[in-house]
């Protein structure tokens, strides 16, 4: 099979990201740009976010997750701790998030080093989660090989008969890792390839060093 795609062609023209408009704390521009997003154009889950991790195997691995809360401070997700991806950052703690905005032509990459958030953090969100995705959560040895997907359903219904009248506990292997970034770069897409990069690497004195890279 074989498909040529060197005619596929977009022009980019839905904003520009100019010195003159930007803060000096990158928080700040992705606060502003997630808001944006989310208010002003159609895209599925503005919260999505690919993360890498270097892998046990020594080769790196992307896959998406949900960012679900932002601070000055970092970025926080949730997992399972004792999954391939779990077991990657505890093994390597240095990671890379990324946002693709299709529909507004952004990109924010983000390098960083992640950490296990504290315990009552993670009981807060277990309990604001649907019971269905509490049980799902307890039910999945995520990354773990199974039979087939019966097994799956078979240990949720016996989680469900189990929890009917409980309260469903957070299980100790799961929780989240809040992303603490060292660089974000935002990237808006313009006309003839001559996009916008902006980015922001983290001092010393915990400023910020901006600076604009050619596209």
């Amino acid at each position: 099979m074989e498909k040529d795609l060197g005619d596929y062609r977009k022009s980019y023209d839905k904003g520009a990201l100019l010195e003159t408009a930007i803060s000096d704390n990158p928080m700040e521009l992705f606060q502003k740009w997630f808001h944006e997003v989310d208010a002003h154009f159609h895209q599925d889950e503005t919260n999505a976010m690919t993360i890498s991790t270097l892998g046990l195997d020594g080769y790196p691995k992307n896959r998406v997750v949900l960012l679900k809360k932002y601070t000055f401070e970092g970025f926080i997700f949730y997992t399972n701790y004792e999954s391939e991806k779990g077991k990657a950052i505890t093994a390597n703690p240095n990671v890379c998030l990324s946002f693709h905005w299709a529909a507004a032509e952004r990109q924010v990459i983000i390098k960083g080093t992640a950490e296990k958030i504290a315990d009552n953090l993670s009981d807060g969100y277990f309990e604001s989660r649907p019971k269905g995705s509490q049980l799902g959560a307890i039910a999945s040895n995520q990354s773990s090989v199974i039979e087939n997907r019966e097994v799956l359903e078979t240990k949720l219904k016996s989680l469900e008969s189990e929890y009917e009248t409980k309260d469903i506990p957070r299980p100790e292997f799961w929780g989240g890792f809040m992303v603490k970034p060292i660089e974000i770069e935002f990237w808006q897409g313009r006309a003839n390839r001559l996009h916008d990069r902006i980015r922001y690497q983290l001092q010393e004195d915990y400023s910020w060093k901006i600076d604009r890279l050619s596209p």
